[in-house]
Parts: C-alpha cells; sequence; structure tokens
C-alpha cells in the first residue's frame, strides 16, 4: 500500500481501448491528465492520439510511463495475459474495470500483493456517453489509502466515485447482480414485446404502457428490500400464489402463439416450489430465499 497521493499530473496508462476503454481515456485527456494508451489493435488509439494521448507500441513501455494503470479488457483472462506482458510492476497501482466474478477479482488482488502493486477493482454502471459526467455511477473497491491516492483518477471518470470497502470481490459482486436485474428486465420487455405484436398490437402503442411498469417496479426495489432484510414477507399487496396463477395465463397465451416460453416456466418452477413450501400466500420477496439454496424456507 503507498502512501504516495497522486495528482493530475501523474500519467496514466489505459491498457485496452474497446468502447469503455476509449471513453475512459478520453475522460482522463479532458480532466487534462497525462494519458498513455496501449491495445493490440494498434488502430484504435489514434482518436485519442488526436487529442493529445501518446500511444504505447508494448504493455511494458505503457506500464513504464504510468503511476497508475487502468486496465479495461474482454475478460479477466485477457487481464492476465496483459499483466503477464511486463516484468515489473512494482510501486504502481493497477484499477482494473474488467467485468468479471468476485473470486477472479481477488486471485487478481492475490497477484497484486505478490508484485507489489496497490489495486483498485472498479465496476463501471452506466454506459460510455456517461463517462466523465456527472451521470456516471462507478464502484470501487480496495483498502482507503489506495483508493484516495487515485481520486483524481477516479473523479475524472464522472459521478461520485463511491467506495465498497477492502474486499476486492465486493464491486464484481453488485455488478453480477446489477446485471442480472438488467439482463432478466431486458429479455422480459422483448418477450412482452414479442407476445404483443403476436396478437396484432403495434409496437408503440404498446410501448406507451409498457412504460408505466418502470415506476411500479422501482417501488418494488425498496419495499422488497425492507421485506428481505426484515426477513418478513407480508402478502398484503399481491401473493405468490396469485402471481403463479397469472404467469400460468401468459405461457398459455405464449405457447398458443409459438414463443419461447422458457422463462416463464422457469419463473413459474420458483413459484411452485415455494407455494409447496407453504408460503403461497406470502408476499412476492419470498422468492428470493427459494433461489438461494443455503435459505430454507
Amino acid at each position: 500500500m503507498s502512501d504516495r497521493k497522486l495528482t493530475h499530473h501523474d500519467p496514466v496508462a489505459v491498457l485496452g481501448l474497446g468502447p469503455m476503454g476509449q471513453a475512459l481515456a478520453t475522460a482522463l485527456i479532458s480532466a487534462g491528465i497525462p494519458t498513455i494508451v496501449w491495445n493490440r489493435t494498434p488502430e484504435r488509439a489514434e482518436p485519442l492520439v488526436t487529442r493529445g494521448a501518446v500511444a504505447a507500441p508494448t504493455v511494458a513501455g505503457a506500464v513504464r510511463a504510468a503511476a497508475v494503470v487502468v486496465t479495461c479488457l474482454r475478460s479477466p483472462a485477457a487481464v492476465d495475459s496483459v499483466l503477464a506482458a511486463h516484468d515489473d510492476w512494482a510501486g504502481r497501482t493497477v484499477i482494473d474495470v474488467t467485468t468479471g466474478q468476485p473470486d477472479e477479482a481477488r486471485k487478481l488482488a492475490k497477484w497484486a500483493e505478490g508484485n507489489g502493486v496497490d489495486l483498485v477493482k472498479g465496476a463501471i454502471l452506466t454506459p460510455t456517453p456517461t463517462i466523465g459526467t456527472p451521470a456516471a455511477v462507478t464502484l470501487w473497491c480496495g483498502d482507503r489509502p489506495t483508493v484516495d491516492a487515485v481520486m483524481p483518477t477516479l473523479t475524472a471518470f464522472g459521478g461520485t466515485p463511491a467506495h465498497l470497502g477492502p474486499d476486492p470481490g465486493a464491486t464484481a459482486a453488485y455488478e453480477m447482480a446489477l446485471f442480472d436485474l438488467f439482463g432478466t428486465a431486458v429479455t422480459g420487455l422483448l418477450h412482452a414485446f414479442a407476445l404483443a405484436s403476436a396478437e396484432g398490437i403495434d409496437p408503440r402503442s404498446f410501448a406507451r404502457y409498457a412504460a408505466g411498469i418502470a415506476p411500479m417496479l422501482a417501488e418494488l426495489v425498496g419495499r422488497f428490500a425492507d421485506d428481505i432484510a426484515a426477513d418478513q414477507f407480508p402478502g398484503d399487496r399481491s401473493t405468490v400464489a396469485s402471481v403463479g396463477a397469472s404467469i400460468t395465463h401468459v405461457i398459455e397465451a405464449t405457447d398458443a402463439h409459438g414463443i419461447d416460453s422458457g422463462m416463464l416456466r422457469a419463473a413459474r418452477s420458483v413459484i411452485e416450489r415455494t407455494i409447496a413450501a407453504g408460503h403461497g400466500e406470502d408476499g412476492l420477496a419470498r422468492l428470493a430465499q427459494v433461489l438461494t439454496p443455503a435459505r430454507s424456507v
């Protein structure tokens, strides 16, 4: 753990110039931070060079020129490959924003500890256009002094950097759970469009009513969080059994049009297990327990 505070004058290297890597590098340049960039495909660096970045021909060249190294790559395996391309990382801080599993982040932390590297693990929860703006939402973990030391870099990425504590897997855990929400919600939305279209409903007409679901879901987030934290599941608004009946009707309508009903059947299977355990009249948040093998119902 370094006790040196970094400033806007300390150079930062960005390794990996996919869309997010490009956005991060652009934000650093806009913040006046000396920026070095590297990518396996060198041509991706050209737009950043025109803005003031310096392109490094190799990983080693980028690392030697920087106090802080940002890795934004396709996978943790790609991060491992890039890190192996240089043999002297001691005294540097690595900020990794590559998406992966919590245990992969903890493995990276062990590598950092063994190589004299300060590690900050991050998750970026908003799309590339938000980077460098107040709309960006970023999560960071690592020991507090290390996170504080690279705050000029984290602040350049936009929004208000949120520190989740020292566990290197914390940001990945949040990211996985939040993408679970995003992925299933988007899939459900598109499935609803498919069913509506099969019934002859114009997508734009359906959209006007579908948009009204979003505020309902936002209200459920807080209420379900309270229910799960309190381990109490009142069924005063809706029950597991009533929602199960509704899903059965949707499955029948979906099957009638030959639309894939696999995800609806998976949801009904969880509901059926909950009812079989005697919780059909409980509120929907009860389903979170059934989905967690370590919890009994």
